[in-house]
Protein backbone atom coordinates (compact mmCIF):
# COMPACT_ATOMS: atom_id res chain seq x y z
CA UNK A 1 0.00 0.00 0.00
CA UNK A 2 2.65 2.77 0.90
CA UNK A 3 4.36 1.87 -2.43
CA UNK A 4 1.13 2.79 -4.63
CA UNK A 5 0.78 6.38 -2.16
CA UNK A 6 4.52 7.17 -3.19
CA UNK A 7 3.50 6.27 -6.96
CA UNK A 8 0.03 8.14 -6.64
CA UNK A 9 2.22 11.26 -5.14
CA UNK A 10 4.80 11.28 -7.40
CA UNK A 11 2.50 11.15 -10.72
CA UNK A 12 0.79 13.94 -9.42
CA UNK A 13 3.90 15.71 -8.55
CA UNK A 14 5.12 15.23 -12.00
CA UNK A 15 1.89 16.03 -13.65
CA UNK A 16 1.63 19.07 -11.74
CA UNK A 17 5.07 20.05 -13.32
CA UNK A 18 4.14 19.34 -16.96
CA UNK A 19 1.17 21.42 -16.68
CA UNK A 20 2.88 24.44 -15.39
CA UNK A 21 5.56 23.70 -18.23
CA UNK A 22 2.86 23.84 -20.50
CA UNK A 23 0.90 26.95 -19.72
CA UNK A 24 4.12 28.48 -19.43
CA UNK A 25 4.85 28.09 -22.51
CA UNK A 26 1.49 28.72 -23.53
CA UNK A 27 1.82 31.87 -21.98
CA UNK A 28 4.77 33.19 -23.96
CA UNK A 29 3.57 32.13 -27.18
CA UNK A 30 0.40 34.57 -26.64
CA UNK A 31 3.19 37.45 -25.01
CA UNK A 32 5.25 36.99 -28.62
CA UNK A 33 2.54 36.47 -30.90
CA UNK A 34 3.47 39.50 -32.91
CA UNK A 35 7.09 38.91 -33.40
CA UNK A 36 8.36 36.81 -36.15
CA UNK A 37 10.99 37.05 -38.42
CA UNK A 38 10.32 38.73 -42.00
CA UNK A 39 8.62 36.61 -45.26
CA UNK A 40 11.33 34.94 -46.49
CA UNK A 41 11.59 37.15 -50.21
CA UNK A 42 12.68 35.08 -53.55
CA UNK A 43 16.15 35.21 -53.26
CA UNK A 44 17.86 35.49 -57.03
CA UNK A 45 21.29 36.06 -55.70
CA UNK A 46 24.04 33.12 -54.76
CA UNK A 47 25.02 32.52 -51.43
CA UNK A 48 27.76 34.60 -49.84
CA UNK A 49 28.40 31.95 -47.16
CA UNK A 50 26.09 28.56 -46.44
CA UNK A 51 26.80 26.63 -43.54
CA UNK A 52 25.19 24.02 -41.18
CA UNK A 53 24.45 25.46 -37.64
CA UNK A 54 22.92 24.35 -34.14
CA UNK A 55 19.92 26.62 -33.81
CA UNK A 56 19.96 27.53 -29.63
CA UNK A 57 17.37 30.13 -28.93
CA UNK A 58 16.48 33.85 -29.73
CA UNK A 59 16.18 36.49 -26.68
CA UNK A 60 15.51 40.15 -25.79
CA UNK A 61 19.17 41.76 -26.80
CA UNK A 62 20.77 41.81 -23.65
CA UNK A 63 19.06 39.03 -21.84
CA UNK A 64 20.34 35.47 -22.76
CA UNK A 65 18.62 33.62 -20.50
CA UNK A 66 14.85 35.03 -21.38
CA UNK A 67 13.84 32.65 -24.48
CA UNK A 68 11.10 34.48 -26.91
CA UNK A 69 8.97 32.79 -29.27
CA UNK A 70 9.56 34.23 -32.02
CA UNK A 71 7.29 32.58 -34.69
CA UNK A 72 9.79 30.53 -37.03
CA UNK A 73 12.58 30.74 -34.42
CA UNK A 74 10.66 29.33 -31.09
CA UNK A 75 12.43 25.67 -30.81
CA UNK A 76 16.01 24.94 -30.95
CA UNK A 77 17.17 22.46 -33.48
CA UNK A 78 19.87 21.96 -36.20
CA UNK A 79 19.31 23.63 -39.44
CA UNK A 80 21.55 25.91 -42.02
CA UNK A 81 21.96 29.27 -42.03
CA UNK A 82 22.29 31.10 -46.02
CA UNK A 83 23.61 34.41 -45.86
CA UNK A 84 22.89 36.58 -49.32
CA UNK A 85 23.46 40.48 -49.94
CA UNK A 86 19.68 40.89 -49.37
CA UNK A 87 19.68 39.25 -45.94
CA UNK A 88 20.27 36.00 -44.02
CA UNK A 89 18.05 32.55 -44.10
CA UNK A 90 17.67 30.50 -41.29
CA UNK A 91 16.46 26.79 -41.97
CA UNK A 92 15.72 25.12 -38.64
CA UNK A 93 14.39 21.84 -38.63
CA UNK A 94 11.13 21.41 -38.32
CA UNK A 95 10.35 25.22 -38.65
CA UNK A 96 9.53 27.39 -41.46
CA UNK A 97 12.51 29.24 -42.64
CA UNK A 98 13.30 32.60 -41.35
CA UNK A 99 14.57 35.52 -43.10
CA UNK A 100 16.21 38.70 -41.62
CA UNK A 101 16.87 41.35 -44.06
CA UNK A 102 20.28 43.04 -44.00
CA UNK A 103 18.64 46.18 -43.37
CA UNK A 104 16.79 44.86 -40.27
CA UNK A 105 20.67 43.29 -39.48
CA UNK A 106 22.61 45.22 -36.55
CA UNK A 107 25.22 42.76 -35.95
CA UNK A 108 27.24 39.33 -35.22
CA UNK A 109 29.36 38.42 -32.56
CA UNK A 110 30.67 35.95 -30.46
CA UNK A 111 28.90 34.53 -27.10
CA UNK A 112 29.81 32.29 -24.57
CA UNK A 113 25.99 31.53 -23.25
CA UNK A 114 22.97 31.36 -23.92
CA UNK A 115 19.51 29.85 -22.18
CA UNK A 116 19.96 25.92 -22.11
CA UNK A 117 23.12 26.09 -23.38
CA UNK A 118 26.90 27.51 -21.89
CA UNK A 119 29.92 26.87 -24.03
CA UNK A 120 33.47 27.53 -24.62
CA UNK A 121 34.37 31.19 -25.04
CA UNK A 122 32.92 32.46 -28.56
CA UNK A 123 31.66 28.99 -29.08
CA UNK A 124 28.03 30.14 -29.96
CA UNK A 125 27.21 33.36 -32.36
CA UNK A 126 24.79 35.72 -31.92
CA UNK A 127 23.25 37.41 -34.59
CA UNK A 128 21.74 40.58 -33.47
CA UNK A 129 18.79 42.06 -35.35
CA UNK A 130 15.26 44.08 -34.95
CA UNK A 131 12.71 41.72 -35.15
CA UNK A 132 9.24 42.19 -37.16
CA UNK A 133 6.30 43.20 -35.90
CA UNK A 134 2.78 42.05 -36.97
CA UNK A 135 -0.45 42.74 -35.66
CA UNK A 136 0.74 45.20 -33.14
CA UNK A 137 -0.48 48.60 -31.52
CA UNK A 138 0.92 51.20 -34.01
CA UNK A 139 3.22 52.95 -31.20
CA UNK A 140 4.61 49.48 -30.07
CA UNK A 141 8.55 49.66 -31.33
CA UNK A 142 10.18 46.42 -32.80
CA UNK A 143 12.05 44.96 -30.14
CA UNK A 144 16.20 43.73 -30.94
CA UNK A 145 17.02 40.42 -30.50
CA UNK A 146 19.84 38.03 -30.57
CA UNK A 147 19.61 34.90 -32.24
CA UNK A 148 21.94 31.92 -30.98
CA UNK A 149 23.63 29.66 -33.48
CA UNK A 150 26.90 27.04 -32.55
CA UNK A 151 28.72 26.12 -36.08
CA UNK A 152 28.70 22.49 -36.81
CA UNK A 153 32.46 22.46 -38.55
CA UNK A 154 35.35 24.62 -36.97
CA UNK A 155 35.79 27.98 -38.74
CA UNK A 156 32.55 28.28 -39.57
CA UNK A 157 31.67 30.36 -36.44
CA UNK A 158 34.40 33.29 -37.81
CA UNK A 159 33.10 33.01 -41.43
CA UNK A 160 29.50 33.88 -40.16
CA UNK A 161 30.22 36.75 -38.24
CA UNK A 162 32.41 38.26 -41.07
CA UNK A 163 29.73 37.27 -43.60
CA UNK A 164 26.98 38.88 -41.55
CA UNK A 165 29.03 42.19 -40.33
CA UNK A 166 29.76 42.48 -44.13
CA UNK A 167 25.94 42.88 -44.74
CA UNK A 168 24.21 44.38 -41.90
CA UNK A 169 23.17 47.77 -42.64
CA UNK A 170 21.27 48.50 -39.28
CA UNK A 171 24.61 49.23 -37.01
CA UNK A 172 23.84 52.86 -37.17
CA UNK A 173 20.46 52.18 -35.24
CA UNK A 174 20.86 53.01 -31.50
CA UNK A 175 20.21 50.04 -29.44
CA UNK A 176 18.10 50.52 -26.64
CA UNK A 177 19.98 50.02 -23.37
CA UNK A 178 18.95 48.07 -20.53
CA UNK A 179 18.78 49.47 -17.09
CA UNK A 180 21.55 47.30 -15.68
CA UNK A 181 23.84 48.24 -18.62
CA UNK A 182 22.81 51.58 -17.67
CA UNK A 183 23.89 51.55 -14.28
CA UNK A 184 27.39 50.58 -15.13
CA UNK A 185 28.42 53.80 -17.45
Amino acid sequence: MDKWIGAIVALVVVGGLLWLAYRAWRRREVRDATLSAYPLPKLESEPLLETEVLYVATTPIGSPLERLAVQGLAFRGSGRIEVFPEGVVLRIAGEQPSFVPSVRLVSAGEATYAIDRGVEPGGLVALSWIVDLHDAEPEQVAPYVDSYLRARHPGDSARIIAAVNDIAAARTVTQPHHESEASDD
